[in-house]
């Protein structure tokens, strides 16, 4: 029984012996070039002088050394590109060499961050690197951002792993988008993503709305993070109404479709103030409008004249 039990260890050793690699291959696109830092395993059938039983690193200046072989260049070959140009330099001693080169990490990944970041432009990122986090190498975002972070992927390297990932009309890209709030808070984990090379990330600029009228502070107001805000909260933000405000003719104008018409949406702040109706959502390139209320204006400056009028008589009789 020991016997038997001893031959079928033996068996299943044999049949899966214990793995020596110390990490896992990439699988990059074919078109992939490397760069330096990469990390490759190289294997050379019947030549065990050349073939690397550790990974090796791709120095600075994009080369490796060799032995038989030398010092060659690899940064910006492929790893197909870099297979051939070995088995050129053994073909003087050996005959029809077979060399397999193997892509183990990939630490030379140029990646574009554009838009409201602090640090625009391309920035080389070594290593597994997520979304959240090249945020953070391009400085982080700015208080102008929008709601949105725009992924942009070549195909090669696979569909973007989001719900929304659509390929564009040229079919060599795939496109989606991901919730700024969502990504800086990690209330989504799934949503902050692996980013691969030549991803280009983008960040646009915060849409705006509008309030002019009877207000403290017309002007603009960035949305940011958020995709809409309410009349009070932009009520708020431009510091309260105006004395002489008409509050119960305000008005949303709002675009219509690509067009400069707009449509003219009824707006009861005095309801809204009063909590007797419920506050509206305004949206990107809205313009909340507040009259002025002639009858109220004439009314306060009426008392104010007969303040005035009352006042003088006081310190003429005096």
């Amino acid at each position: 029984m020991q016997v038997q039990l001893a031959f079928a260890c033996a068996l299943l050793l044999a049949q899966d012996p214990p793995s020596t690699a110390a990490k896992p291959q990439v699988n990059p696109p074919s078109t992939y070039a490397l760069g330096a830092d990469d990390q490759i395993v190289i294997t050379a059938l019947d030549l065990d002088e050349v073939s690397t039983k550790a990974p090796i690193r791709i120095d600075s200046r994009g080369t490796i050394n060799l032995p038989l072989v030398g010092r060659i260049q690899a940064a910006g070959l492929t790893p197909e590109e870099l297979e051939s140009l070995i088995e050129k330099r053994l073909s003087s001693v050996l005959n029809a060499p077979d060399v397999t080169v193997s892509l183990v990490e990939m630490r030379s990944q140029p990646i574009s961050i554009l838009g409201a970041v602090q640090s625009p432009g391309v920035h080389q990122i070594q290593g597994r690197k997520t979304l959240y986090e090249v945020i953070s190498i391009a400085g982080g975002i700015r208080n102008d951002a929008g709601y949105q972070i725009k992924v942009t992927r070549r195909l090669e390297w696979g569909k973007l792993p989001l719900p929304n990932a659509q390929d564009d009309p040229s079919g060599r890209f795939s496109i989606a988008s991901v919730n700024v709030k969502s990504v800086m808070d990690a209330d989504n984990p799934a949503e902050n993503i692996d980013i691969r090379p030549y991803d280009v990330i983008s960040v646009p600029k915060g849409e705006v709305v509008y309030v002019v009228g009877a207000v403290k502070k017309s002007g603009g107001f960035v949305l940011g993070e958020r995709e809409r805000i309410s009349a009070l909260q932009v009520l708020s933000l431009a510091e309260g109404l105006d004395r002489f405000a008409d509050t119960k003719k305000a008005k949303i104008m709002r675009p219509i479709g690509k067009t400069e018409q707009r449509e003219e949406i009824p707006l009861n702040l005095h309801a809204m103030l009063k909590g007797t109706t419920p506050d509206v959502a305004l949206q990107a390139d809205d313009i909340m409008f507040v009259p002025s209320s002639g009858k109220k204006a004439a009314t306060v400056r009426g008392a104010e004249a007969a303040i005035q009028v009352g006042t003088g008589l006081v310190i003429f009789r005096r």
